[in-house]
């Protein structure tokens, strides 16, 4: 586990946010992708946005 961190007691409005930063990062990272959104800084590392929404999700579901 996360340094004792139980993902058990996780509360839903917690379980909510975190599937919606995912949401946001990968929205982000598509409109980087079609070039709608240029943010210099992150167009490096898209894939590695779409990775840590990925593990959000992962996170937040039961």
């Amino acid at each position: 586990m996360l340094h004792g961190l139980k993902l058990e007691t996780m509360s839903n409005k917690t379980r909510s946010i975190l599937k919606g930063v995912a949401v946001i990062l990968v929205l982000l990272a598509v409109l980087m992708e079609l070039k709608i959104i240029i943010i210099p800084a992150f167009v490096a590392y898209k894939l590695w946005i779409v990775v840590i929404a990925f593990g959000l999700l992962l996170i937040g579901s039961k």
